[in-house]
């Protein structure tokens, strides 16, 4: 996830004014009726038991049951978006997670089953308005989003600085929406290996909600930066509890 705004210090009460980019990536999206299900069940039931010899989840109860969301993992592998789903998912919430992904993954055979399973694609080097209006059209229809505010894969399992573009589209959808009640949820994901193999172990551990209404206070760019600070020190502490579930301290959710 880049920054979906400019740099400018001032305040700014509606972020969603800004001009068009010249160049606009489509950003046309959709959840197939029997596509999604199908691969949801594949991935869960098949894949990643399979893969990995251990997956361990902790936090379920922390993730809204109703209302838009924002899930915001720490990206150490291509498998955390599989995972993910695996966590919370269709098969734990009854709703699809809808990926913000990058435009080279949404090219060609794999691009035609993103954007089927609700992806849709941003340009990491020309952010276009579109992105920002189509994510907050998804929030407004309450649906789950998924934007990885660290913007690429680290395999240290170190919490790299996040991106402001999260908490700022965020703040725009309850500026523009007022009561839209958007709600950001940290997710700590791990794996024993820094390139996950056959065998390995995964831990998806969700944090708790961020309210995003409890950070508006009349200036977008200072509010970005307290919620920004906020999500980062959650995913450092969410950091920790990855490592105490590696040494074996949370209970074990095993593959179904």
């Amino acid at each position: 996830m880049m920054e979906l705004y400019s740099a400018s210090t001032t305040c700014q009460a509606t972020p969603t004014d800004m001009p068009a980019h010249s160049e606009v990536a489509s950003t046309t999206s959709q959840v197939s009726p029997w596509l999604s299900p199908l691969l949801y069940l594949l991935g869960r039931h098949v894949v990643l038991p399979l893969f990995f010899r251990r997956i361990k989840i902790t936090g379920q109860d922390n993730i809204p049951k109703c209302g838009p969301v924002i899930f915001a993992p720490t990206h150490r592998a291509r498998w955390d978006s599989l995972l993910l789903p695996y966590a919370a998912g269709r098969c734990v919430t009854g709703r699809d997670l809808r990926f913000m992904v990058t435009i080279t993954e949404c090219t060609g055979l794999q691009g035609w089953f993103v954007q089927r399973m609700g992806g849709f694609p941003v340009d990491p080097q020309r952010p276009a308005i579109a992105t920002l209006r189509h994510s907050v059209e998804l929030l407004v229809n309450k649906e789950m989003l998924v934007i990885y505010p660290e913007g690429g894969i680290y395999r240290d399992r170190q919490v790299h600085p996040l991106k402001p573009g999260i908490a700022r589209l965020a703040l725009s959808a309850e500026l523009t929406h007022p009561g839209l009640g958007v709600q950001i949820v940290p997710v700590g994901i791990n794996y024993s290996q820094p390139y996950p193999s056959w065998g390995a172990d995964a831990s998806i551990h969700i944090g708790e909600a961020l309210k995003v209404t409890d950070y508006l206070n009349g200036c977008v760019k200072r509010d970005a930066k307290r919620l920004t600070a906020d999500l980062a020190n959650m995913l450092l502490s969410l950091s920790h509890q990855e490592s105490a579930i590696a040494n074996h301290a949370f209970a074990e959710i095993p593959n179904s």
